[in-house]
């Protein structure tokens, strides 16, 4: 694992955290040293600070992604606005955890980030990962979707995807017209339920919608209040 933070008493802290979690952890204080040490030891997670001097951690994340790493990242960011949130989904992070956060917390979206990308047994105390989605292509209300490709298009227009926005977008697909409540797409996208009060999956349904919507179509995914989120081309 890499952690960029340059506030020293929370690197120390967090270093100090992981590791009795179990982590082999590189720690380092900026995002020059956060770009060397991945380009150097790619590593299986990248959690990083969005406020940093020089190369904050959304620059890192844009060069990374630009170069085609998919290794997941998990920010940490002390802006609490919606608008703050997608940036760093734009910037290509998976997930993120808000400042102060419990550490318990940072374990938790660790292990459902490391539970989609590593091998069965490969994390100690972290359960086995569901079966691969069969191989082949899924479709429902103008979408479709190469599961084993992780390629999906509008109509003929391929959409630009995250890990976890295509993932998403495949739960909605292969259950369409079915509303599916919140804590169900919280386990089966993040392996944890974060409670009503957390914005997450808010703000990667309307990221994801932003990708979708087409000026003069149907919009595809709907709200139903209080329960959930359904596909359907209306």
């Amino acid at each position: 694992m890499l952690l960029a933070e340059d506030d020293r008493a929370i690197r120390h802290a967090l270093e100090r955290a992981l590791t009795l979690e179990g982590y082999r952890v590189t720690a380092v204080a900026d995002g020059v040293e956060a770009l060397a040490q991945a380009h150097r030891t790619p590593p299986d997670v990248l959690v990083l600070d969005v406020m940093m001097p020089g190369i904050d951690g959304l620059q890192v994340c844009r060069v990374l992604r630009a170069e085609g790493d998919r290794t997941p990242i998990l920010m940490l960011t002390a802006l609490v606005e919606t608008q703050d949130r997608i940036a760093g989904l734009d910037a290509g992070a998976d997930d993120y955890v808000v400042k102060p956060f419990d550490v318990e917390e940072v374990f938790a979206r660790l292990r459902a980030l490391l539970r989609r990308t590593s091998p069965v047994g490969a994390l100690t105390g972290v359960p086995k990962p569901s079966p691969p989605a069969p191989e082949g292509q899924i479709d429902a209300a103008g979408l479709r979707m190469d599961v084993q490709a992780r390629r999906a298009w509008r109509g003929t227009r391929e959409l630009e995807l995250t890990r976890t926005e295509f993932e998403l977008l495949e739960l909605l697909v292969r259950n369409a017209g079915i509303v599916l409540d919140h804590s169900t797409i919280y386990d089966r996208i993040w392996g944890y339920d974060f409670g009503p009060g957390s914005k997450n999956l808010a703000v990667y349904v309307g990221y994801l919608r932003r990708k979708l919507d087409e000026p003069g179509a149907p919009a595809l995914i709907h709200t139903v209040r209080g329960v959930g989120y359904v596909l359907r081309e209306d």
